[in-house]
């Protein structure tokens, strides 16, 4: 009797023991939008393979989908926006969501196929930006540095929109499109403000067809890593944060992008 308990014993034992195992064994979902994020997260999760993390991948080609899905718990994990864009996320759509690491800089730029300075834009050009909220008010910051327009006084870049435009003497037509459109934009627009992203994921050389850029500091260039509130603190997203942070993954971003995207840890 007392043998078939220490039986019993150990193989609860036994049982016990596999279960963190099993829970490793699970995939962490990570959502990226195509291009440099997701090929980033790709190569991170070969890192966190050779640690025992199994990372899936999952693309998306907007910037609403991939917050939802990390909010409904069907992701784990996303990676692909700037920290004022996930506040505004969170404070329009009570989603509970939280920046845990820096990933990478990204800055937006100004790019055409027939203008190459700033000088060159005639009056009455017409200028495509980002039509989301955060990156639209980014857009315009960036055309106010560009010394094409004014915004009102005190208005926050991360929230400024069409109407706070106070000076605009080249008389430019602004035209707001979903930002995966952007780069196809380029036949028709002047001129048009596009996230680095875009820009890579569209085969766009910010060498040839760029001539203007954010500032490598500026809050709107970093690029988060971001989860839930409730899942911040878990040992698997803790270790995909070290496998994206890895010398691995800043050598494959530092040969594989020249520049257009630099590391930001």
């Amino acid at each position: 009797m007392q043998r078939r308990h220490i039986i019993a014993a150990f193989a609860a034992l036994s049982i016990a023991g596999t279960l963190p195992a099993a829970a490793a064994a699970k995939d962490l979902k990570v959502g990226a939008t195509a291009g440099p994020h997701a090929a980033i997260v790709a190569e991170a999760a070969k890192v966190a393979r050779t640690r025992e993390l199994n990372v899936k991948v999952v693309e998306f080609t907007d910037y609403i989908t991939p917050n939802q899905a990390l909010e409904d718990g069907a992701l784990d994990v996303v990676v692909y926006q700037h920290e004022p864009f996930l506040n505004n996320y969170n404070k329009q759509r009570g989603t509970h969501l939280a920046k845990i690491a820096n990933a990478v800089v990204q800055p937006m730029g100004l790019y055409s196929n027939r203008i190459r300075s700033l000088k060159a834009i005639p009056n009455g050009a017409r200028i495509a930006i980002p039509n989301d909220p955060t990156n639209s008010g980014r857009a315009l910051l960036l055309l106010q540095n560009a010394g094409l327009i004014t915004l009102r006084s005190g208005v926050d870049g991360s929230k400024a929109v069409l109407a706070d435009i106070k000076s605009n003497p080249r008389r430019l037509k602004i035209i707001e499109l979903e930002a995966a459109l952007l780069p196809r934009s380029l036949d028709d627009a002047d001129v048009t403000a596009i996230p680095m992203n875009y820009v890579i994921s569209a085969g766009l050389s910010p060498k040839k067809q760029g001539f203007f850029f954010e500032d490598l500091k500026a809050p709107f260039a970093l690029m988060i890593i971001a989860s839930r509130e409730n899942n911040r603190s878990d040992a698997s997203v803790r270790a995909f944060v070290k496998a994206y942070q890895s010398e691995p993954v800043r050598t494959f971003i530092i040969k594989t992008f020249k520049g257009a995207v630099n590391p930001a840890w």
